[in-house]
């Protein structure tokens, strides 16, 4: 044959393989290989003559000692034709290898078809023939390169019938390898070829389709060598990496391949791997797919959107500190999420080999590709390179974690337009750079710094901050809305939305084949599923908001911390290996209610986030999902609790019998009690054998649905023990606790730190009443330590009441003068000791205070203890005698009847004088109505309907240079507070103390202080004497108020102000203590 325009091939009848395409991984993997194994192969292009004109031009074998280093060919004869493969070695050096070739040609004209055909007319012997098309050319039966593929086969089927051409392979059956690594491409160009075998151009030939059914076979392979091209090269020469350990991999289930294919030599020197077993080479692909197709798309968005245009960065990872986090994010990405996905299936030890060679050749520090490059089709490369591992984590029950989660919202950060866009010619739409304008990367025209092309049509400038790609997988959010392209439903979205607004097209994209290929794990509504989706938002919603891809990476990178603890809800930090669940923001609309607990967890948005900038929007689930997260992620201050640290030994309280036996469930308890039951004999038992009562007859015999009881369930279940309290089993509960109790000190602070942390308190208030010797001992003679956690306040009450007896008792048993003076010295040197957040006195239900010139003449004094009154601090309060300090709760320390004397000395020339000068608040807490059922103890008390909250005012105006923190355990007084609170700027009002602790009335208290007082009080404290207890009080509390929040926002965006993120999370913090502290902090001395 003869040169022509349409093909060169000088030696047709050498001529034994035939190679259709011209891709680069042919070029560099497959034709070596064949020249390897003495097979002299022609390289046809489906489309355009690119490469013939490239060997046209005189490309051949120089002599010997010319500048060709190397030669891939293995066969006698000199091949007639070659090209260039650049290999660049790990030390940089650049070998090129000059590959041999029979011939080149193009089925791109006629006449260059026709000279196929001439081709085949003129070999004597085929063997193998290699598929080297994109993608696109094995779209299905009408692909012009199967056309031309099944027109060839045809021929060579004549052939091989007229005995003109031979086959020499071990079972005579002709050979098709693929180099693309389209998942089953055996499969998928067989399936094809049997359907155009049905049509009419080709039922001439009836024994063709059982040709191709029984003479050929369709291989499956994967290739897997990095390979891009020389600059300046247009294409033709590749630039390629050191030839790997597996750069193609055959499978061969019936040795009907050359057995020189599998020889060592072909696996050493060119990576040739066949795999006659089935099973073996889809893990091979599954590994490829996941390990190192799956970390270049994770890495490649990252880094193309932070402007970084080549993989060799990753190289300098231990100094450069953007390499160092990005090879961090993928040792994470592989070791808790593919290994993790994989092992089982794969093997632990093969899994960790592919990815340590993969990240050897990853970090070649002289060889890297385009990210840009990478990043094409990214849409689906997100659910075929990473949706198998994400389906796998589901499946067996394992964590998503942070890194998935990213990757893929990195990838649908790179495919949102600057601007809204809709059907653009040639399918090309433009993006925007991390910290680039989206309006200016816009509006670019390219004039300014260096435009590349990365791919064929699509550009890059990273001086104008703006990049090319095309659209694919179309979804619908809406199912009545026209199917589009993922990037124009996210273009569409305009300007940075909250993280909600944003999971509807989240979801869409996972669920498409086309993209997060996710639908079967979406269909089992699984929880993981959406807390992925979810997750995703998050960073999603961040990186369009301006945060920054990379520095987002830096920020979850650089918080690995997991706790030890089993429940999800005590997880702090969000680093890269943790669940997804810590990047959860809003949640679903159906959970946006008071009915679920709303559990404390971290903030996924910090408060650098542009997100904070950014108006939450009007829709009212949009709203909620935003206003929860806030009131979720916010952590509270609880002002007042009767809590003690576990250095106060069995002061500190708790564990589940003490939460079983707390007095709110102890009076429910006695309500449906067997009259044989009495009280006395309930409280002779062991504090176990009350709880086992309690358990049996408000949670076995009993739904626990009263508020108190189901504050238990959601404890216990936030502690990890779902499946104890769905058992019924009280003992493993207890078991539960023993572990934290065995451990002695170390385990109550564990606990306590557990506690702490799941219910998202910052610190509590304690409740301090030192006048027994068990509590004294921790405070004299040397004050005990305790945690940050913890903080004072000091009780008051005589010297509210100006109970001149026993304050005048207390201080001649404590050795200090019977005088105004003394008795102040008494409470400063106390305040010094513990060094209280503020004074505090609970006053029951005779709580009033005096018009007139009143003395204590004639006042009844109940309860009072002459032996308590001589220990240290007594006047503080007065005891019953036959209290239990050490496990009394906020009833027994709040047992003795008192009054306020308006005009007290006590009053206004001790207590009020230490508040000016130590500038200490004094805390009321009003109305409780002690031991309406005294047989009942603790469990007796009850509420004042109407309690005098016009003493409120009285003191307030007195005393403006003192501040007054106040709550009121009536419904009916909670109007008045509201009115009062805003008429003084010393008064604060705080919580929903006791019976106004459940969530109606929570709901109800804080509408009206919203309502009444904007931000300017403390929506809740948890009262709470069992350190459980915080957890529940809280949780529940914050859906209430969460609810509620909601609605009043929506309300004031409705009105016409729309906040943004920032400004609701500033409002949440001053409601859960910061307009607490802001209190405190106004000195008004």
């Amino acid at each position: 044959m003869t040169t022509t325009i349409s093909s060169l091939i000088p030696r047709p009848s050498e001529v034994d393989c035939l190679c259709i395409g011209s891709g680069r991984f042919l070029r560099s993997v497959l034709v070596p290989a064949l020249n390897a194994a003495d097979y002299r192969p022609v390289i046809i292009q489906t489309r355009g003559r690119t490469f013939l004109d490239y060997c046209s031009k005189g490309y051949e074998y120089e002599e010997e000692g010319g500048t060709s280093t190397s030669s891939s060919t293995g066969s006698n004869d000199r091949a007639p034709l070659c090209y260039e493969v650049d290999v660049v070695e790990y030390n940089g050096q650049v070998t090129t290898e000059k590959v041999g070739c029979w011939g080149a040609g193009t089925l791109g004209t006629q006449a260059g078809r026709d000279d196929v055909m001439d081709l085949l007319r003129s070999m004597k012997s085929i063997s193998i023939i290699g598929v080297g098309v994109t993608e696109a050319g094995l779209s299905g039966p009408t692909s012009p390169s199967l056309l031309h593929l099944a027109s060839i086969l045809q021929k060579i089927h004549t052939l091989l019938l007229s005995k003109s051409l031979s086959c020499t392979n071990p079972n005579g059956k002709l050979c098709v390898i693929n180099t693309d690594n389209v998942p089953g491409n055996g499969t998928v160009i067989r399936t094809y070829l049997l359907e155009i075998a049905k049509t009419d151009e080709f039922k001439s030939t009836p024994s063709f389709e059982p040709f191709l059914r029984d003479g050929v076979v369709f291989h499956h392979s994967m290739v897997d060598r990095i390979t891009s091209q020389r600059d300046g090269s247009n294409g033709m020469v590749p630039r390629c990496e050191p030839v790997p350990g597996k750069a193609l991999v055959v499978e061969d289930l019936g040795g009907d391949l050359p057995a020189v294919l599998s020889s060592p030599e072909m696996k050493a020197k060119y990576g040739v791997v066949i795999r006659t077993e089935a099973g073996q080479l889809d893990g091979d692909i599954a590994l490829k797919l996941r390990v190192a197709n799956g970390t270049h798309t994770a890495v490649a968005h990252v880094m193309a959107l932070s402007s970084l245009p080549m993989t060799d960065l990753l190289a300098r990872h231990e100094a450069d500190d953007k390499a160092k986090i990005l090879m961090k994010y993928l040792d994470s990405y592989f070791s808790d999420q593919v290994l993790e996905a994989a092992q089982d299936r794969y093997g632990k030890e093969e899994c960790e080999a592919v990815y340590e060679d993969w990240r050897r050749r990853l970090c070649h520090p002289k060889f890297g590709l385009s990210t840009f490059f990478i990043t094409q089709n990214g849409a689906a490369k997100g659910g075929i390179r990473i949706g198998p591992t994400v389906r796998d984590l589901i499946a067996r029950g394992k964590a998503v974690a942070v890194s998935t989660s990213f990757a893929i919202a990195a990838i649908l950060r790179f495919l949102t337009p600057a601007k809204p866009t809709d059907s653009p010619a040639d399918n090309i739409y433009r993006g925007w750079l991390d910290g680039s304008s989206r309006k200016s990367a816009a509006e670019a025209d390219g004039s300014s710094g260096e435009t590349v092309i990365y791919a064929d049509g699509l550009r890059y400038n990273i001086f104008e901050g703006w990049y090319e790609f095309r659209g694919s997988c179309p979804v619908a959010v809406d199912p009545n809305a026209r199917k589009r392209p993922i990037c124009e439903v996210l273009g569409a979205f305009g300007d940075a939305k909250q993280p909600i607004s944003y999971l509807p097209a989240i979801m869409a994209y996972l669920s498409q084949e086309e993209g997060g290929n996710l639908a079967d794990a979406i269909a089992s509504e699984t929880a993981a599923v959406g807390s992925f989706g979810l997750s995703v938002a998050t960073l999603y919603a961040r990186m369009v908001c301006g945060d920054g891809t990379l520095s987002i990476l830096h920020e979850i990178g650089n918080d690995l911390s997991k706790d030890g603890v089993a429940s999800a809800a005590t997880s702090s930090g969000a680093g890269l290996g943790t669940s997804c669940e810590a990047l959860i923001d809003g949640m679903s609309p159906l959970r946006l209610t008071d009915r679920f607990p709303l559990h404390y967890r971290q903030s996924a948005v910090p408060p650098t986030s542009k997100l904070l900038t950014t108006p939450i929007g009007t829709d009212a689930n949009d709203i909620a999902s935003v206003v929860f997260a806030e009131v979720a992620s916010v952590a509270a201050i609880d002002l007042h609790t009767h809590l003690l640290p576990p250095s106060h030994g069995a002061l500190c309280c708790w564990g589940i019998d003490e939460l079983l036996t707390y007095h709110y469930l102890v009076a429910e308890y006695f309500i449906t009690a067997p009259a044989d039951i009495t009280p006395t004999l309930f409280y002779a038992k062991t504090k176990r054998e009350q709880a086992d009562i309690v358990w049996k007859a408000l949670f076995i015999d009993r739904s626990p649905i009263s508020e108190a009881c189901r504050g238990i369930i959601t404890t216990l279940v936030a502690f990890g023990l779902a499946d104890e309290v769905q058992a019924r089993d009280l003992g493993a509960i207890r078991g539960f606790y023993s572990a934290f109790r065995a451990k002695g000190l170390s385990g109550s602070e564990e606990f306590c730190s557990v506690v702490y942390r799941t219910a998202g308190v910052r610190y509590a208030i304690m409740t301090n009443v030192p006048f027994d010797a068990n509590e004294a001992q921790h405070w004299r003679p040397k004050r005990k330590e305790y945690p940050c956690q913890f903080r004072s306040a000091l009780r008051v009450d005589p010297l509210l009441a100006g109970d001149r007896r026993t304050i005048e008792t207390a201080l001649k048993g404590s050795g200090y003068d019977c005088t105004l003076e003394g008795a102040r010295r008494y409470v400063r040197d106390w305040c010094d000791t513990t060094r209280p957040e503020y004074l505090m006195a609970s006053t029951p239900h005779n709580f009033v205070l005096q018009d007139g010139k009143g003395t204590l003449a004639g006042v009844k004094k109940d309860g009072v203890n002459e032996d308590a009154l001589q220990q240290p601090f007594a006047f503080t309060d007065v005891m019953t005698p036959d209290a239990n300090c050490a496990t009394n709760c906020d009833g027994e320390d709040d047992a003795a009847a008192s009054i306020i004397d308006e005009n007290s000395d006590f009053l206004s020339e001790v207590l009020m004088k230490v508040c000016e000068e130590r500038d200490l608040p004094l805390a009321l807490k009003i109305g409780a109505h002690r031991g309406v059922n005294a047989e009942l103890q603790q469990a007796g008390d009850g509420v004042v309907a109407f309690a005098d909250g016009g003493v409120l005012a009285r003191l307030c105006s007195r005393f403006p240079k003192v501040r007054f923190l106040a709550t009121f355990l009536s419904m009916n007084n909670q109007h008045e507070a509201c009115v009062l609170a805003s008429k003084f700027s010393n008064l604060h009002i705080y919580g929903c103390w006791w019976f106004c602790n459940n969530p109606s009335m929570i709901e109800t208290i804080t509408k009206m202080r919203i309502e009444m007082l904007g931000t300017a009080f403390t929506a809740q404290h948890s009262d709470a004497r069992v350190m459980d207890q915080l957890v529940y009080k809280w949780s529940h509390s914050r859906a209430v108020i969460a609810t509620v929040l909601a609605k009043e926002y929506h309300k004031m965006i409705e009105s016409g102000w729309t906040p943004t993120r920032g400004e609701i999370r500033r409002d949440v913090e001053r409601l859960f203590g910061g307009s607490y502290e802001e209190f405190m902090s106004k000195s008004l001395i």
